[in-house]
Parts: structure tokens; sequence; C-alpha cells
């Protein structure tokens, strides 16, 4: 990598940052007050508010604004549908966690990344009552805030505290039970963003979830950045244009679990 294309990395990570620090903001202040809270598809756990879409509206405009060439992958519908990801793709999760938004205040964050011809470039996730901003990639390193963080050790399965889906888990979905007994430990949070920052501070050592392309994209980059494996459930590489029951983790719990789910 060119000092330049270093300092191109740099330059967007830094404006993306400024957007986020805006928008934490809005929502703080928002946070406690009325929203308009409606209901997708119908189902009654399924949240999404006016902050949502005014969000995704906003954060897709400066991204038009910005890259003007780009795709964007987001989850209110304000964005483009792609077939590749050619180019400059960006991802935007305007709320993630909207039910710990409407009902708990908290535990919910706002996410963005970047991909250029497939490739996991630069990630971004806000913590907005925590005021943590997880940014960076490959090629610049993670950063909380301005605090540069570490790779995660390396643990066995016995060892490690996993993140899960809890709707899954008491669905009964396939591996996710067992997981739950295999783990030293297991945690629900219900928001894939704060989950990833658990995993990035080292806290948690894997995060086993369905997760849509603009869930899983900023922590799929900022992980991989950490050396966290990120695959789908039989070790396969994701597909960033649809949804993917993903694997996060880092490599001994990762080829334990792919090894266990598979036999």
């Amino acid at each position: 990598m060119t000092d330049s294309d270093f300092k191109e990395l740099k330059a967007i990570d830094q404006m993306v940052c400024h957007w986020l620090e805006e928008l934490m903001h809005q929502a703080q202040e928002l946070v406690q007050s009325h929203l308009d809270v409606q209901h997708k598809d119908g189902d009654t756990r399924n949240l999404v508010t006016n902050v949502d879409r005014e969000n995704e509206r906003w954060l897709d405009q400066k991204i038009r604004t910005f890259n003007p060439e780009a795709k964007i992958i987001s989850e209110e519908g304000f964005g483009d549908h792609p077939l590749d990801m050619e180019g400059d793709v960006w991802f935007v999760d305007p709320i993630d966690g909207t039910m710990n938004f409407v009902h708990e205040h908290t535990d919910f964050a706002i996410m963005v990344a970047l991909y250029r011809d497939g490739q996991p470039l630069l990630g971004w996730i806000a913590d907005v009552m925590g005021n943590d901003i997880y940014h960076g990639g490959p090629a610049i390193g993670v950063q909380i805030n301005q605090q540069q963080l570490p790779a995660s050790p390396d643990l066995q399965l016995s060892q490690s505290i996993l993140m899960l889906s809890g709707r899954r888990l008491v669905a009964g979905d396939y591996g996710y039970k067992t997981l739950a007994q295999k783990a030293l430990a297991f945690r629900v949070i219900g928001s894939a963003g704060i989950t990833f920052s658990y995993l990035l501070k080292g806290q948690v050592n894997g995060y086993f979830s369905k997760l849509m392309p603009w869930d899983v994209a900023a922590g799929r980059v900022l992980a991989e950045s950490l050396g966290f494996i990120v695959t789908n459930l039989d070790g396969q590489a994701l597909n960033m244009l649809s949804s993917n029951t993903v694997l996060i983790a880092t490599d001994s719990t990762h080829h334990e679990i792919v090894t266990m789910l598979k036999g």
C-alpha cells in the first residue's frame, strides 16, 4: 500500500467518525423521547422507528455526496440493490438493536462499512450510549475512539464466552444449544454491533447468529483486522449480498466449532 493510499483510508475513516459522532449525539437526545415505532412485515419483534429511517437517509446522502459512483446496501430501503460487489460498496445499519433502542434505551449501535471490489476496507461501529466508536480496517488497524486495540487471545471453545442469538437459541435452531453447552458461558445482547464491540475488546471469543449484510459488514471488517475468522456455518466465505448464518471466532474456537457442527 502506498503512502497516499494509507492517507486516503485515514481521511475516510476520520470523515465517517465525524458523521457518527453527530448521529450519536442526536440519538442520545432522542432515546427517551416519543418515537414513531412501527412493525416490519407484521412481526411485533421486528421494529423500525423514525430515527432508523432518518439516520439512513442522512448517511446515504452523505455517502452519495462523497462517493457518487458507489453502491449502498442499507436496511430500511433507501439504498441500492446491487447484484455484485464490484467497485465501492457501502453498508449502512442506521440503528442496530432497535428493540433495545425503543424499550431499554441502551445497547444499540449505528454501523457503516466500506468494501472495495468485494474486499473489506473500513468499518465503523458506534456504541451510541457508550459514546464509543470502533473503527478502522486491515490496512490502518482498529481503534476504539483513539485507542488502538490489540488482537484477541486464541482460546479453546471450553475456555470461551460466546455471544448467541437468543431468539434462535430459544427456537432450538441447529447448533445454538450445542454451542451454549460446550462453551465456558454464553451471553445474549440483541444487537450485532454491541456484540461485536465485546469481541473487539476481547471480552468474548466468539459470536454465532443469522445476520443480514448490514448487520455483519462493519463487524466483519474490524474483527478480521484483529485476527478473528469470519465465515458462514460450514466455514465458507460470506455472501455479502444476502443473509448468512455467521460464525465469528478466534482461530482455535472457530476450527473447533466448524468441525463440531459438520460432525
